[in-house]
């Protein structure tokens, strides 16, 4: 395991510096009902969730069990129907409609913002089904409890998992605070560290202004294309945080970014974010690896690095200075 020390940060900016009676593997999942929300009254009033993407076909009886297998039959279709598109925005697609058509379970648990950002809260109750000329047309039905996470109870990691632009995204990391909910226990009070971003989007946003005063900034740049950022990358599990290419362009960077401590799970995560960049971006002749930026890191992390390649630990400082000017 690599683990250095990556910047810190200075108030004179001078040094840069997841219910209950569920079985085990039920999956969690945010979906965005429409623009802000905007068809989320509907899908409460006649209990169903669905997603476009821009596929018009009846899906039905056409999910293999390899989302590639899926990705290869559909993606030349997709691009047919969105000339000028490419093919990582096909895949893109072509996956997430998988998973929402085949992946998803019965019993599986949905949250849907609305426009204020609280999430409603549903479990799937049956299979997919097609609604041609309608809104959502790629539907599953879904029992929706009558339960909202508000936003201001939301913990800020969770939060920050689902502002990106996907429409489907896993949330399974935050089961039990979920699960809290489900059973009416509510939530306990985020854990915040006394030297540490307030949230996760403070240290994304702070890294992203000053990424080339940092020591990956003299090897990588942020990557960008004509669909996405290099902030909240989306990929088929999840956006990633930042998302950089080395300056010879023959390798991608994933960066994951945890505000306070990061554990194991945040390895297994990673692994996806690089999987999907080298299986659905990366050129044969890019590599793909991985970087983990947190205030501290514990031994079960150091575990699970000591058995992978290609992600490196670094730590965070966070400083504070008070400076006296000089006599004018």
């Amino acid at each position: 395991m690599n683990a250095g020390t990556l910047f810190s940060t200075s108030t004179n900016e001078k040094a840069i510096k997841h219910g209950k009676g569920l079985a085990a593997m039920t999956s969690y999942r945010r979906i965005r009902l429409g623009q802000r929300g905007s068809f989320l009254d509907r899908c409460l009033a006649e209990g169903w969730a669905g997603l476009d993407y821009g596929l018009h076909l009846d899906l039905a009886g056409q999910f293999p069990s390899s989302w590639r297998e899926f990705n290869s039959r559909f993606i030349p279709q997709w691009l047919e129907l969105h000339p000028g598109k490419n093919r990582r925005s096909a895949g893109l697609a072509c996956a997430l409609l998988w998973v929402f058509g085949h992946e998803l379970k019965v019993g599986d648990v949905l949250l849907a913002p609305d426009e204020a950002g609280d999430l409603h809260i549903g479990r799937v109750s049956g299979p997919y089904s097609y609604h041609p000329g309608d809104i959502l047309p790629h539907r599953r039905p879904v029992d929706w409890m009558g339960k909202t996470i508000p936003l201001a109870e939301q913990e800020p990691d969770l939060r920050a998992s689902i502002r990106g632009a996907l429409s489907l995204v896993d949330v399974s990391p935050y089961q039990g605070f979920i699960q809290g909910y489900l059973s009416g226990r509510g939530s306990s009070t985020p854990e915040t560290h006394q030297h540490t971003f307030v949230f996760e989007k403070h240290l994304e946003d702070f890294l992203e202004r000053n990424w080339a005063s940092t020591p990956l900034g003299l090897k990588y740049e942020l990557f960008s294309d004509e669909d996405s950022s290099s902030r909240q990358f989306p990929t088929d599990t999840g956006p990633i945080d930042l998302l950089a290419i080395s300056k010879d362009g023959t390798e991608y960077l994933v960066v994951e970014l945890k505000r306070a401590r990061a554990s194991d799970a945040a390895v297994g995560q990673i692994l996806r974010y690089m999987a999907y960049v080298k299986e659905q971006i990366a050129e044969p002749h890019q590599t793909v690896s991985g970087a983990i930026i947190a205030l501290e890191d514990d031994l079960r992390l150091r575990r699970a690095l000591q058995a992978t390649t290609g992600i490196t630990f670094f730590q965070y400082v966070v400083s504070f200075d008070l400076i006296q000017p000089e006599p004018q």
